[in-house]
């Protein structure tokens, strides 16, 4: 668990998805349905979820997909009022020492080829540039840049 004044990192839980959605509408054109986060928390057992809280409050999340030796974060978010205070990188980074704890080699994560911010705060964590995914979100077929970094 990371700690630092009033903030800590923990593992969601079902109880935390009215708090988590607020993040998740806020964060994304569009949002995961409730349903899909109940489904990855009780029947995805590849599936591993992180929150970021805040005195109490969720301001961020961060999913991952561990699969034997790689890891994928199928999504990160903080809520914009808490952006730009080091929580998505502290909640990032637990999210990577957590799949070196569990065996994983390698993480990769999507990321539009517009969103410079967040593509500065993955290279400063390690992250490469690894190829382009072509029209990969559907809200404005905007390309993916896939990114990857070693955790062993």
């Amino acid at each position: 668990m990371i700690e630092s004044s009033k903030t800590e990192a923990r593992f969601m839980t079902v109880e935390d998805l009215d708090q988590v959605m607020i993040v998740e509408r806020d964060a994304f054109t569009i949002p995961w349905r409730r349903e899909l986060f109940e489904q990855e928390l009780e029947v995805n057992k590849f599936a591993h979820y992180l929150v970021y809280e805040k005195d109490g409050q969720i301001v961020g999340y961060c999913g991952l997909w561990i699969i034997t030796d790689e890891a994928q974060v199928t999504n990160i978010a903080v809520h914009s009022e808490y952006r730009g205070n080091g929580y998505g990188e502290e909640l990032l980074s637990y999210a990577m020492s957590f799949a070196k704890l569990m065996g994983t080699k390698r993480l990769s994560l999507e990321v539009r080829v517009s969103n410079h911010v967040a593509q500065s705060l993955y290279q400063k964590l390690g992250f490469e540039p690894g190829g382009i995914r072509k029209n990969y979100y559907a809200d404005n077929q905007e390309d993916a840049l896939v990114m990857w970094v070693n955790v062993s």
